[in-house]
């Protein structure tokens, strides 16, 4: 009896041992899959800010070789007095500010609507929000084309910012989000004689914090990174967002200094790449936290 106890103890013991080794393995193959996967992210971003410090011939000569003695940032100074990128990041923040604004005013609001309150059509009218998001971007643009000029708004800050002020994924977003609000809270809030928008903004606002935050981020990416509206009805230099000042960046070099060559070219579209990337690192590096979990938010259920 003894020795098959022994047996059988040796047995798990030995069974215990595999599936630790296994597991071990199998972290191991994890963590080098992911080291990977991180490398191949981040060597892009990395190789753009060692050559925004680089001479523009050494760009071309050697692409991926560093010379610690060549690193400056003569790149920034000759692009900052050469090239009014200042203008692009004014313009995108107008826009990021007016329109974002009104994106997290609205759509949440709309959300609140369409989550926890009943009325006539309110089937039909989330139907049609979700029947928006199913038509293709590029379909919409002569049709909001001619309504601008039918305005007079190309090449103004109406024209800019008047198509994106609702966004209809943000309207489904903040609906999936707040329909995981207990329905318990706001009614004792409205037995105390609280008003909708006092439900909305005393409990609903700081139970969506996460989530708000998240769509924070997707809204200032999706503004800041749009290019197509924007080269579309901005015709002057002077209306031009970011992301279209980057694209032309290299005719703009050109005309600023004509004895320019292609290498010092490249040299300062790096440094102005440079600095495009380094307010989106900026705020998800900060709410990096919040984005995640606000994401992540009503995926699991209780």
């Amino acid at each position: 009896m003894a020795t098959l106890a022994s047996n059988i103890s040796l047995a798990k013991t030995n069974s215990t041992s595999r599936r630790r080794g296994t597991f071990r393995i199998g972290s191991i193959l994890a963590y080098l899959v992911l080291s990977l996967a991180a490398i191949i992210t981040i060597f892009p971003v990395a190789w753009m800010i060692v050559s925004s410090l680089k001479p523009g011939n050494e760009i071309a000569a050697t692409p991926l070789g560093l010379d610690i003695h060549t690193l400056s940032f003569n790149n920034y100074v000759a692009l900052l007095s050469e090239v009014p990128i200042w203008v692009g990041f004014q313009n995108t923040l107008i826009v990021l500010l007016v329109q974002g604004g009104a994106t997290m005013l609205l759509c949440p609001l709309a959300g609140f609507a369409f989550a926890k309150f009943e009325f006539r059509g309110k089937r039909f009218f989330f139907n049609f929000v979700l029947s928006t998001m199913m038509l293709p971007a590029i379909a919409m643009i002569v049709p909001l084309l001619l309504e601008m000029g039918s305005l007079n708004w190309v090449d103004s800050y109406q024209g800019l910012i008047a198509p994106g002020l609702v966004n209809a994924f943000a309207i489904f977003l903040m609906r999936q989000q707040m329909a995981e609000i207990p329905d318990e809270l706001l009614e004792a809030a409205k037995v105390d004689g609280c008003t909708p928008f006092g439900m909305y903004w005393r409990i609903v606002v700081p139970l969506m914090r996460p989530a708000l935050a998240a769509l924070a981020i997707l809204t200032f990416l999706g503004i800041y990174n749009d290019f197509v509206w924007p080269v579309i009805i901005t015709q002057s230099d002077n209306m031009q967002t970011l992301q279209v000042m980057l694209s032309n960046l290299a005719t703009q070099i050109n005309n600023s200094s004509p004895g320019t060559t292609g290498h010092d070219a490249w040299g300062m579209i790096m440094a102005a790449s440079t600095l495009a990337t380094v307010p989106v690192l900026v705020l998800f590096i900060a709410l990096q936290r919040q984005f995640i979990s606000g994401m992540l938010a009503g995926s699991v259920k209780g």
